[in-house]
């Protein structure tokens, strides 16, 4: 699934139009995005937005931050913040994704 896709079906699951949830998602300026931008976002026209508007789709769809971010091969700021010294601790994160992520939808465990 691409992240428009998984913006249209979350947003039509909520029964919101597009000229409405691009009135409630605000730019980093303050003005809202425009209905025609999400348009061209459901449809895979425009790259996925950044951080800021991810967050917000998140919250406003009521879909986890963290699998918007997942499926624009990104890791969401929150965790980016947190930079480990060892490297290990971060091998050892990713595994445990890998697992976890293998036992769900995401694949069968090997």
């Amino acid at each position: 699934m691409t992240f428009g896709q998984a913006i249209a079906t979350a947003r039509k699951s909520k029964q919101i139009s597009q000229k409405q949830l691009a009135s409630m998602i605000i730019k980093d300026d303050g003005t809202s995005i425009s209905p025609q931008y999400l348009n061209d976002i459901e449809r895979d026209r425009r790259n996925p937005p950044g951080d800021h508007l991810i967050s917000q789709f998140a919250k406003i769809l009521q879909v986890p931050e963290e699998y918007l971010f997942f499926i624009v091969h990104e890791i969401p700021p929150k965790y980016r913040q947190k930079s480990p010294a060892n490297p290990t601790v971060v091998r050892e994160a990713f595994e445990a994704f890998e697992r976890s992520y293998r036992r769900g939808e995401g694949g069968k465990e090997k």
